[in-house]
């Protein structure tokens, strides 16, 4: 039996989402990065965005932690790998602190992680002790780590929010992160550490979330600056250990080496990014080859057996996608040749007719599929959903802010999970799948390898 592993761990939380999670994980990951350390970060949930940015921080591939999504056990196995081979793991929660089901707090009680509750205190002052404590008491049996402040804005600020804290010294900032559970007799957490603001190296921010780091010319410098932030922060002391043990799992047998041979042409650049690392790990553990392409930038599709284009950001890209004919054709000949092709949500947008951004211009599309997206000032959808389709049930999630008119009839509609109504459609067009939902494969990887073996059923 593998034995366990010890390892430094510290779980990210908020009172909401805003609040400066990904900053301060990001941060902290590449301060210790610059030390030299190995640092494994993890996202909970289903989100692209903030992971690209984690990744960036701590030089490592940033996995999804959702319970649902991914699994309990499976969850579990990925952070005892990590814990075998880190120097320090960060988890960064999503939304608020009890949010959701499960939440982030589940989270870290399920791994037994200590929390470090980041509150943005940039309109508080003592009323920022009295979140604090609220958050801490909400819930008996978790490891509280502290508190963070962050958007401090002066001295004076600082010093308000270290007086109403119970048993703070004015002035004072603890030196460590400690692991274990480290509350003062009144039952409030420690205050860890109080960060500056910074709006001069801020990590920009548009509809769906972060801006894609390679989109941002000074991201590395920003991070360093923002790891120093970190350092006179008080925030950049070694956790405790936390003992990680491996998960009762049965590797999969049933899908092993079932696309050995296949090549697969994944559509990855600007205009679309949404991949899941886990997605890509279980293609290759598969047997299949998988090499990226840009329908912005090149002329056409590499050779493969199969076409996979999945959710990003066509509507910031669409003139380029709609000037690019060569890529046009060349996709549409794929289609014609009876290759499978796999579209999600954004990929989904780029093969119908045509394309409306937030402003109201139109842009033409690949044609592939009936249909025009539209883009909502407002609105959208997103959540946990299973995709039924024929092949088996592969578990997703859905996160947009467009709609799609004058479409072809569903074959079927995603199910929700914790909701009655019904989901995103599914369509399916000879051997092309397209939905909103994105799909994490390894839920099902038989499923997964019949739609890119083109077995469809």
């Amino acid at each position: 039996m593998v034995a366990a592993a010890d390892c430094p761990a510290l779980f990210f939380c908020a009172p909401a989402s805003g609040q400066g999670k990904t900053t301060i994980t990001a941060a902290i990951a590449r301060y210790h990065k610059n030390l030299g350390r190995d640092v494994r970060v993890f996202k909970t949930g289903p989100d692209y965005l903030d992971p690209l940015i984690l990744e960036r921080a701590c030089g490592n591939p940033v996995v999804q932690l959702d319970l649902w999504m991914v699994g309990e056990q499976e969850c579990k196995q990925l952070i005892f790998e990590a814990a075998q081979i880190a120097d320090l793991i960060l988890v960064e929660g999503v939304m608020g602190m009890f949010d959701g089901n499960p939440s982030s707090a589940d989270m870290a009680a399920y791994f037994d992680i200590p929390i470090a509750i980041i509150i943005d205190a940039r309109s508080m002052a003592q009323t920022f002790a009295a979140i604090a404590l609220g958050l801490t008491q909400h819930r008996a049996g978790l490891k509280i780590a502290g508190c963070i402040a962050n958007n401090i804005s002066s001295d004076r600020h600082q010093q308000l929010i270290e007086d109403a804290m119970p048993e703070a010294i004015p002035g004072a900032i603890p030196e460590a992160i400690p692991g274990a559970v480290s509350q003062s007799k009144t039952g409030a957490p420690k205050l860890l550490g109080c960060v500056r603001r910074h709006p001069d190296h801020a990590l920009p921010q548009r509809h769906l979330g972060l801006v894609h780091p390679h989109e941002i010319d000074d991201i590395d410098k920003r991070l360093d600056a923002l790891a120093d932030i970190m350092h006179t922060s008080g925030l950049t002391s070694l956790p405790q250990p936390v003992c990680f043990k491996p998960a009762n799992i049965t590797p999969p047998t049933a899908a092993h080496k079932s696309l050995k041979g296949k090549t697969i042409a994944i559509a990855k650049d600007d205009a679309f990014t949404f991949i899941y690392a886990a997605n890509i790990q279980l293609l290759e553990s598969m047997g299949a080859r998988c090499i990226d392409f840009s329908p912005t930038q090149d002329h056409k599709t590499p050779a493969a057996d199969a076409l996979w284009l999945p959710g990003g950001y066509p509507e910031l890209h669409m003139e380029k996608l709609s000037r690019n004919l060569p890529m046009a054709n060349s996709i549409k000949h794929f289609y014609a040749a009876g290759k499978p092709i796999l579209a999600e949500c954004g990929g989904m947008l780029y093969l119908m007719e045509t394309l409306t951004d937030v402003a109201g211009n139109s842009a033409n599309m690949l044609g592939l599929l009936a249909g025009h997206g539209v883009m909502r000032e407002r609105g959208g959808c997103q959540g946990m959903q299973t995709a039924p389709l024929p092949e088996g049930e592969i578990r997703a999630h859905a996160h947009h802010r467009t709609q799609c008119e004058k479409t072809i009839a569903p074959i079927a509609h995603g199910k929700r999970t914790h909701h009655p109504a019904r989901g995103e459609p599914i369509y399916r067009q000879k051997n092309l799948t397209a939905s909103y939902l994105h799909l994490y494969f390894p839920s099902n990887p038989q499923a997964i390898a019949l739609l890119f073996k083109g077995e469809l059923q």
